[in-house]
């Protein structure tokens, strides 16, 4: 018993020994495993950190230049609208040059009927052309007519001696100038032209383009666009506060040749806070430092030498910056998945090789976990860059499919305005016409007073189709028309007799009821007149074929308001057409009886008086009323 004891007793000593000896053995293996992790955490951190820097860097510059392209088709549209705009003004000049009437004007000690005469024409062609002045200039630079004759800040009287587009076509040659104008303030493009008799140089015509319309079609975008002319001033630009603005110190040379032909009139032409900022991919980066706002842009220029310009695109970086930064911070994760996944499995091979001796099986299935979380690292790092690759073919199918949508909005803009140019012109049209023919029959019978009061008559209507198209263009740019006190009684005798060559034609009786004495109401006389003769003109439709057919006309005048209603006995407008029978291109005539822009159009007018057009309910026939503000009659 004794021998037996003896010999269990080291047994047990040995095993307590063995379950031991993994502790003692291996004290100093986990803090050699700390400091191996810990240096390989150091290291990804350095990797990490290198690549937010350096490779964020390299990601910025590409994406970038990436971005020139789309700036290089932004300048590419920018400057032919700029070169089309001059060249539609290009000839205009020398045609209008050859007139008699300007050359009777700038002969020597001419009469007041032919200043009046040249004052009258230059008038008509810049309200035709859309010109923002025209003028003639004797010999010495003074003006002796021009299209303001009858304004505040007309140019009769003043010298221009000093811009050089007139000394160049008093030389005989083609006058071009930019500058802002130092009688109006306004800026503008000028063309200059001699104006002969006989070979003999008279004078100079002058040409003035407005520059505004160009400028306003560059707002609002995501991109910012200047003119510069050869000192690198700006003259036009996005941004207002970035007009009359150097992009360098000017020399006292510089402001010397600007102050000789007074350019830029009295503007200071400080400097516009860009400053260089290197380049990149070979375009010049700038950054606009302001307070609490800091901008880079990269540039694109093209340089206009017929015109002494050159356009630049300045796109903002900060998009392509942010892109690049969320690339690198994917590289990153990218980097730290793979040693991390090496580690959780070197971990864990680790742990089995310490159980290898107690647990065989439990090393089985952590070497099943191990293998199960790398391949679920590998597919999250695929998933990643497919979706990165993605995102950015998304990205430029959207810029695609918004250079589809903006050329769709510019086809379709284009086509409803020449829609509605043809629907407008066409009762003016109709009235010359009639006037005409009638005018034939008076020269056949002998009866002069009467052809000449019919040409009369088709003059002042090629006047109203003028001023009807420039409203038309006026309308598609939503301008804020100045109104005028207008008396309803005048602008319905206007509007019937545009209309009257139709109600000749056939059996209608026409109702009129207008209070006594005037009628003012705050309004464009061309444009109510427009609205007047578009409502009329649809009751002549509606009682086409009708015996019976009557067209009624009643005011009425209210405090502060006027309404006037017209009104026929026709079939009138079917039920649940309410809500649409003033959109535009919306008719309830059949195919090719109208393109459905008359009410649309009236409705935009009366809404631009302050007032408004409805569409009334009546038993027999449709009716449509225009609520006007009354103006007062002055004392």
């Amino acid at each position: 018993m004794e021998q037996a004891t003896e010999s269990i007793g080291p047994r047990r000593g040995t095993d307590r020994d063995l379950r031991q000896r993994p502790w003692a053995a291996g004290f100093g293996r986990p803090l050699a495993r700390h400091r191996r992790r810990a240096a390989a955490i150091a290291f990804l951190a350095v990797i990490g950190w290198a690549m937010l820097v350096q490779a964020n860097g390299w990601l910025a510059t590409r994406s970038i230049i990436a971005t020139v392209p789309q700036g290089e088709n932004i300048l590419r549209l920018a400057v032919s609208g700029l070169r089309g705009e001059l060249a539609r003004h290009e000839r205009l000049p020398d045609l209008m040059s050859r007139a008699p009437v300007l050359t009777a004007a700038l002969r020597p000690d001419p009469g007041r009927a032919d200043i009046a005469a040249a004052n009258l024409y230059l008038r008509h062609v810049a309200q035709l052309m859309g010109l923002s002045d025209a003028y003639i200039m004797t010999p010495d630079g003074r003006t002796v007519a021009a299209s303001n004759f009858d304004q505040s800040l007309s140019f009769v009287g003043e010298v221009f001696d000093y811009r050089p587009y007139f000394a160049d076509a008093l030389a005989g040659g083609q006058g071009r100038f930019f500058a802002l104008g130092t009688t109006s303030g306004k800026r503008g493009y000028y063309f200059g032209a001699a104006v002969r008799d006989r070979g003999r140089v008279l004078g100079v015509l002058a040409l003035k383009v407005d520059v505004d319309a160009i400028e306003d079609s560059w707002r609002a975008a995501e991109y910012e666009m200047i003119v510069t002319d050869s000192e690198g001033i700006v003259f036009l630009a996005s941004r207002r506060d970035w007009q009359f603005r150097s992009l360098a110190p000017l020399t006292d040379a510089a402001r010397a040749r600007i102050a000789a032909t007074r350019r830029y009139d009295d503007e200071p032409l400080d400097m516009l806070p860009l400053q260089p900022a290197g380049e990149v991919g070979g375009h010049r980066m700038l950054r606009l430092d302001r307070p609490g706002a800091r901008r880079e842009f990269v540039t694109v220029a093209e340089a206009m030498p017929e015109a002494g310009w050159t356009v630049q695109v300045l796109l903002d970086t900060a998009p392509a910056r942010r892109q690049a930064l969320m690339a690198s911070v994917a590289g990153m994760l990218i980097l730290w998945a793979g040693p991390a996944g090496l580690m959780a499995w070197a971990q864990r091979r680790a742990r089995l090789r310490e159980r290898l001796s107690i647990q065989a099986e439990a090393q089985a299935q952590l070497e099943g976990r191990v293998a199960a979380r790398t391949a679920e690292l590998a597919e999250v790092n695929a998933r990643l860059g497919a979706e990165v690759e993605e995102r950015r073919a998304t990205e430029a199918e959207l810029r695609r499919t918004q250079r589809h949508l903006v050329q769709s909005a510019k086809l379709a803009a284009l086509g409803q305005m020449s829609a509605a140019l043809s629907h407008e012109l066409s009762q003016p049209l109709g009235a010359v016409r009639n006037f005409a023919a009638n005018a034939l029959t008076y020269l056949d019978r002998d009866r002069v007073p009467d052809a000449r009061q019919n040409v009369t008559r088709i003059l002042s209507l090629t006047d109203r189709m003028t001023e009807i198209g420039r409203t038309l263009r006026n309308f598609a740019r939503k301008p804020n028309a100045a109104l005028s006190d207008v008396d309803l009684h005048d602008v319905l005798r206007d509007a019937l007799e545009v209309i009257a060559w139709r109600i000749g034609k056939r059996p209608v009786t026409l109702d009129v009821d207008l209070p006594p004495g005037p009628l003012l109401v705050r309004a464009g006389p061309v444009r109510f007149q427009q609205v007047i003769v578009n409502l009329l003109s649809n009751a002549l439709d509606a009682l086409e074929g009708q015996e019976d057919a009557v067209i009624r006309l009643r005011a009425e005048a209210g405090p502060g308001r006027v309404v006037l209603t017209v009104s026929d006995n026709g079939p009138g407008i079917p039920e649940g057409l309410d809500d649409r029978i003033f959109d535009p291109f919306f008719s309830t005539k059949g195919v090719g009886a109208g393109l459905g822009l008359g009410l649309s159009i009236s409705f935009n007018i009366v809404k631009d008086f302050g007032g408004e057009l409805r569409l009334l309910r009546q038993p027999g026939g449709a009716a449509f009323q225009i609520d006007l503000p009354r103006a007062e009659v002055s004392s």
